[in-house]
């Protein structure tokens, strides 16, 4: 199964207890690709830039096996920027800059081959933006979407119409109890579905993952980690490692989700341990293999009353 994933290739500057960097490769696309690549799945990525982006860059993520036909250059703008100064907790953050540059006009036009894809995964960006896609890929078996509180304060009801037309929603805990209404993330979950979604995932960074789905819930567990230096792509190389191992399955049932959701977590553990893309850049297939039986070590027990 072929992935279409929109969203951004972008700019960050991270700043932790652990150290700071200055602009480095960042973007929701970016590490949905990277995260995609490493189970050597077909991932095109959407998205824009400015000329002032690296090539280096681009050939980083053609080199790893990433469509990059429908990445978009303006040779006279720049490249979106975002930084950001995470607590000494690392689950909470404060934007220090955001610049849109490129992306505040960005309305993708996708190439015939993203057009076709099976999966079609829609990174967090304005949920117009998100739906323009929708209506380009016409014949995707599985829509995912991404999105945030910022987008439930601004475009509510343009962001529930596109929820409506998704299959699979991702969204953090927070996220899931603002959308919904509702503290229990059980009680959320039910709430979402009635929006539209067949499933849902909530996210809880260092505490797991939760899925959702035909009157089934799974619990992911989160890798006990020594140290966590940016947890920046950690959502987003998650949602890439999710989909990539449904599409190379081939196969879009709960219980392939639910293996899903380990190699989404396996591949977010990777992507903190260093900073930007860094770690995800490094892995191997041999890698993620010998961290998924981490998991499993997590939650594998045999008891006798």
């Amino acid at each position: 199964m072929k992935i279409t994933a929109v969203g951004t290739v972008a700019f960050d500057a991270i700043e932790t207890p652990f150290g700071k960097t200055d602009k480095i490769l960042g973007g929701a696309a970016t590490y949905i690709g990277l995260s995609a690549s490493v189970l050597d799945v077909d991932v095109e990525l959407v998205s824009v830039v400015g000329g002032d982006f690296p090539k280096k860059y681009i050939e980083l993520l053609s080199g790893k096996n990433i469509g990059i036909e429908g990445i978009e250059v303006i040779p006279d703008g720049k490249t979106f920027f975002w930084s950001g100064k995470y607590h000494n907790d690392m689950n909470s953050r404060d934007t220090l800059v955001t610049e849109l540059n490129v992306l505040e006009g960005f309305n993708p036009k996708l190439p015939i081959n993203a057009q076709n894809s099976e999966i079609l995964l829609l990174g967090n960006l304005h949920p117009g933006v998100q739906l323009s896609v929708i209506e380009q890929v016409k014949d995707a078996k599985l829509v995912v979407l991404d999105t945030m509180n910022f987008w439930m304060d601004q475009t509510w009801d343009l962001l529930l119409k596109t929820i409506k037309k998704t299959n699979v929603l991702s969204i953090n805990d927070s996220e899931a109890r603002q959308l919904s209404g509702e503290y229990s993330l059980v009680k959320a979950a039910k709430k979402i579905h009635e929006m539209g979604p067949k499933y849902v995932i909530i996210k809880k960074g260092e505490h797991g993952a939760l899925l959702f789905g035909e009157g089934e819930v799974f619990v992911a567990p989160a890798l006990p980690l020594e140290d966590v230096f940016d947890p920046t792509g950690a959502g987003d190389s998650f949602v890439g490692g999710f989909v990539a191992y449904l599409a190379k399955e081939k196969d879009l049932s709960f219980n392939a989700m639910r293996n899903a959701v380990i190699v989404g977590s396996a591949l977010a553990s990777f992507s903190v341990e260093k900073f930007g893309t860094e770690r995800i850049q490094e892995i191997t297939t041999s890698d993620l293999n010998k961290r998924l039986k981490e998991f499993k070590q997590l939650t594998t027990f045999d008891i006798k009353l």
